[in-house]
């Protein structure tokens, strides 16, 4: 079995030929299979990895850069997170059109470079500059890296490959605090993007042992509606992500929000027009589809709201300097690697909507738990291990039945471009979590326990909400079938 086309999984050499030559087309697909799995892994660790790794090395940049002021440091975050979002839906469509081996080659050759560039800066321009070109690049790896492992892997094999790659995005999420913490504490704050090199380096060379993508025929989205949705998205999402330090009835605040939502709004109705829309409607037709993506929303906002909030009340409130903080939240990212290559291996097709909820609910449960049962009282092995292992399982788990059940409803050559519109609306749910997060602290004392608690509250209520939402997984799944 193999994989020689994008719009023909599972087709193999038919006749004779094909019959005489079956085992080593076999053998070839499998290996292109692994090495496809090995590349798309490690770029997604790197490209998920620097959107936390960052946050621990703030205290490192402040005294390297005392002129700046704390809100111009949080656009080194800002940037990289905006730029990413807002190009991961046109970056989905452009890999399914000019390649995905094509553009993930490029991407990850762009956030290499932008990593070296990030460890050079010698001021905070340059290094939000560099950062923001990093989005740019992480945002073409992310669906192109996920579309060659669809692409390459035959049909039977692509669960479990989706559970691995799953398993990755979940522990490089987790385990870029622990991480950081150890990097920034040993070698300093550069060396969190000067990892990155060697690292990229060799996953470009691996990348080119892969077959090219058969053309689809297809062609570039309509330049006019990429601007406008790029626009849009990356202006919503940092109006949402600015919203707590300008103030939420703020003249920039506004313009953001509302521009950018009439940017998208503009989009969307180009895209109904145009022969290359830049957004695919008809990715909406797909009910399955669309049902996982009120579930990415709903847990990414949850999940990104968690994985900050933890670190921040180990800081704060437990005293935990980074790097223990950082080691503390480290078996919650191997528990979700579990988590994610038990439903990638054992959950059929059939069954990944109750992966989604049955994960959701964990990890909401957990939330919930650790409202009722943490305090400023240190309790970490009987209370925040345990509590933090569940939760770990639970974002494994929901995240690879999220992404299951999606690339499932979608045709072999579009598996880019729906990755890149699902990892979008993650993204924009983060964004929306972390603007409740800082709401939520505002209104206490960094100090203070009760906030950190509330937050967790509030996560336990939006996991809660993706969980509701995933029987319309399965009720939509079999309506269409």
């Amino acid at each position: 079995m193999t994989t020689a086309s994008p719009t023909s999984p599972g087709a193999g050499p038919a006749g004779p030929a094909g019959q005489h030559e079956g085992r080593a087309p076999e053998s070839s697909a499998g290996a292109a299979a692994k090495v496809a799995l090995l590349v798309a892994s490690g770029a997604t660790f790197l490209a998920v990895l620097d959107t936390t790794v960052v946050n621990i090395a703030f205290s490192d940049l402040r005294v390297d850069f005392p002129d700046a002021s704390l809100s111009q440091l949080t656009w080194v975050v800002t940037a990289y997170t905006v730029v990413f979002a807002a190009l991961l839906a046109v970056a989905g469509r452009v890999a399914d059109v000019i390649g995905r081996r094509k553009l993930f080659v490029r991407s990850t050759v762009l956030f290499t470079l932008a990593s070296l560039l990030s460890g050079l800066a010698t001021d905070v321009p340059m290094l939000v500059g560099a950062r923001a070109l990093q989005g740019v690049g992480a945002a073409g790896m992310i669906p192109s890296a996920l579309g060659l492992v669809l692409q390459h892997t035959p049909a039977a094999r692509r669960q479990v490959a989706v559970g691995v790659w799953g398993a990755v995005g979940s522990m490089a999420a987790a385990v870029g605090p622990s991480l950081g913490g150890l990097l920034v504490d040993v070698w300093g704050w550069r060396s969190v993007f000067l990892i990155n090199l060697p690292l990229g380096l060799a996953i470009v060379a691996v990348a080119a042992r892969l077959s090219n993508d058969a053309p689809t025929g297809r062609r570039l989205p309509d330049p006019v509606g990429t601007l406008a949705l790029a626009l849009g998205i990356g202006g919503v999402v940092f109006g949402v992500t600015q919203g707590t330090e300008w103030g939420w009835g703020s003249g920039r605040v506004v313009a953001l929000l509302a521009g950018g939502a009439v940017l998208v709004a503009a989009a969307l109705l180009l895209s109904r027009r145009h022969v290359a829309p830049a957004l695919e409607w008809d990715l909406w037709r797909s009910r399955p589809f669309a049902a996982t993506n009120v579930a990415s929303l709903l847990f990414g906002a949850a999940m990104y709201a968690y994985l900050l909030s933890t670190l921040l009340f180990l800081n704060a409130v437990w005293g935990y300097s980074e790097l223990k903080a950082g080691l503390a939240v480290t078996p919650g990212a191997f528990a979700a690697a579990v988590g994610a290559l038990v439903v990638g291996r054992r959950v059929p097709p059939r069954a990944q909507w109750a992966a989604v909820a049955a994960g959701s609910v964990l990890f909401g449960a957990s939330c919930a738990a650790m409202y009722l049962l943490l305090g400023t009282e240190r309790q970490y092995v009987a209370v925040w291990l345990p509590i933090g292992i569940v939760a770990g399982v639970g974002i494994g788990a929901a995240l690879t039945g999220i992404s299951n059940a999606a690339t499932a409803s979608l045709a072999p050559q579009r598996f880019a471009s729906g990755t890149g519109l699902l990892m979008t609306t993650r993204q924009i749910g983060g964004a929306l979590g972390i603007a409740a997060l800082a709401a939520i602290l505002e209104r206490h004392d960094i100090l203070d326990d009760l906030g950190y608690l509330q937050v967790f509250l509030a996560c336990a209520i939006g996991s809660l909400a993706a969980a509701a939402s995933a029987p319309m997984i399965r009720a939509r799944a079999e309506r269409t079938r």
